[in-house]
């Protein structure tokens, strides 16, 4: 047995570390906004009960620099009311992530950019969307956890049907 710095016993059949996981957030924008209060633009008003849709789409891809990702989440919220169906409001928004990733295998990158990098930045999108529909005339949305192991589960189901498919 050998001594490691601190004088500790080491054992000599000890495998090597693996390199250990890092992500950081390097920044994080709206790239793209849009809210459209339907109800105020038609002068309606009185009794509504919001019935709320909500679709995520993910997006992530290399960039230029060395261990950098760009995740980009679209959210598409339409509200409608229940009972006549009239749409109330409608927001679209283009959030990105740029992420300085290093020591996650090849085979995993794909899911890690779609799955963790969005649970990430997920915070920050519930908040504007709060803020914009509170801004808008509406009572703050505050958006559910989004189970983004799911939606990534979905997408590659969706694309095994249509490579199926063709």
């Amino acid at each position: 047995m050998a001594e490691n710095e601190n004088g500790a016993a080491q054992d000599a059949a000890e495998q090597p570390r693996q390199p250990q996981m890092r992500m950081q957030i390097l920044t994080q924008f709206v790239r793209d906004l849009s809210f459209e209060n339907v109800l105020a633009q038609k002068g309606g008003g009185g009794e509504v009960a919001p019935d709320v849709q909500v679709t995520v789409n993910l997006d992530g891809k290399k960039r230029a620099p060395e261990h950098q990702y760009e995740v980009a989440c679209k959210l598409n919220i339409a509200s409608r009311n229940k009972g006549s169906d009239d749409p109330l409001f409608l927001l679209e928004m283009d959030y990105v992530g740029i992420f300085h990733i290093e020591g996650v295998p090849d085979d995993q990158l794909h899911p890690f950019l779609l799955i963790e990098c969005p649970r990430q930045i997920f915070p920050f999108m519930r908040r504007i969307v709060s803020d914009v529909t509170r801004d808008g005339g509406f009572p703050p949305l505050n958006l559910e956890n989004i189970d983004f192991v799911q939606l990534y589960r979905q997408e590659i189901a969706r694309r095994q049907a249509q490579a199926a498919d063709a």
